[in-house]
């Protein structure tokens, strides 16, 4: 079988497109690139979505941390405590199990007990509670200057919070908020060593590498395949969160504009 009708075979079978029985033998480096890439799907579903939910949720999350108002404060104060303070790896088992006993009483919550939704919510979760506290600190780094210049123009409120506060707040934590953004995309690689399962073998990325690395007792093929993607997709993030950056720090002179720095998160 050449490279080419590999790739058509498997490229898309980790979402149920081509074929469906792995290659039980004979591996070629073809198909380890190709079902570790077709794996890499998911793993991108997952960041992007959890990411595009999660940083709402993390705004308000930081609002609500800030606010004086304790029943706004300390809801969102425990919310980031627990998310932050318990491994993702036991919020994946916790998420699940719950999931199932409901799905016994209430059969509607089924696809709860799914991967491309179940875990979605927790790393929806687990991102937002992170996010927070970096947009919290953010908030709470936000020159005096800035809001009493929003005063003496008249701008109170939601106006003041929208053209000053919330810009000012993402310029900040742009930088810390990125690296969440990258530890994020590497911590999809739980999904499917959680309780979540796989169905029909669909799994990310580290499913098929895995799976590889134990059909051919050599882990140093598809390991390093894998650890290829993940650098080529945290390039791809840096990339474009470095023009996020550039264009919220665009009125600033340059010796003033807010440094992309990558930080290697060892533990969570």
């Amino acid at each position: 079988m050449s490279c080419i009708q590999t790739i058509q075979d498997y490229g898309l079978r980790s979402v149920g497109i081509g074929e469906r029985l792995l290659p039980k033998n004979d591996f070629t480096l073809c198909e380890q690139f190709t079902l570790i890439g077709s794996g890499m799907i998911w793993n991108i579903y997952f960041g992007i979505m959890a990411l595009a939910t999660g940083f709402l949720l993390a705004t308000a999350l930081a609002v609500g941390k800030a606010s004086s108002n304790k029943w706004f404060r300390k809801p969102s104060e425990w919310f980031i405590f627990l998310f932050r303070g318990s491994p993702l790896f036991i919020q994946f088992f916790f998420a699940y199990f719950f999931f199932l006993s409901l799905k016994k009483s209430y059969p509607m919550f089924d696809a709860f007990t799914s991967a491309w939704l179940g875990a979605l919510i927790v790393l929806f979760l687990n991102t937002a509670a992170y996010s927070g506290e970096i947009f919290y600190g953010a908030l709470r780094s936000i020159p005096k200057g800035d809001i009493e210049a929003a005063d003496a123009y008249g701008m109170s409120g939601w106006a003041r919070f929208r053209r000053i506060v919330w810009p000012t707040m993402l310029r900040l934590a742009w930088p810390a908020y990125t690296n969440e953004a990258i530890f994020l995309f590497h911590a999809t690689t739980l999904v499917f060593f959680s309780a979540f399962p796989a169905w029909q073998q669909r799994g990310d990325a580290l499913y098929y590498a895995s799976y590889f690395a134990d059909k051919t007792f050599n882990p140093f093929v598809p390991y390093p395949i894998l650890a290829f993607y993940f650098i080529l997709l945290t390039l791809a993030i840096v990339s474009g969160f470095g023009l996020i950056n550039k264009r919220l720090n665009r009125h600033l002179p340059v010796a003033r504009q807010t440094k992309m720095r990558f930080r290697l998160n060892l533990a969570r």
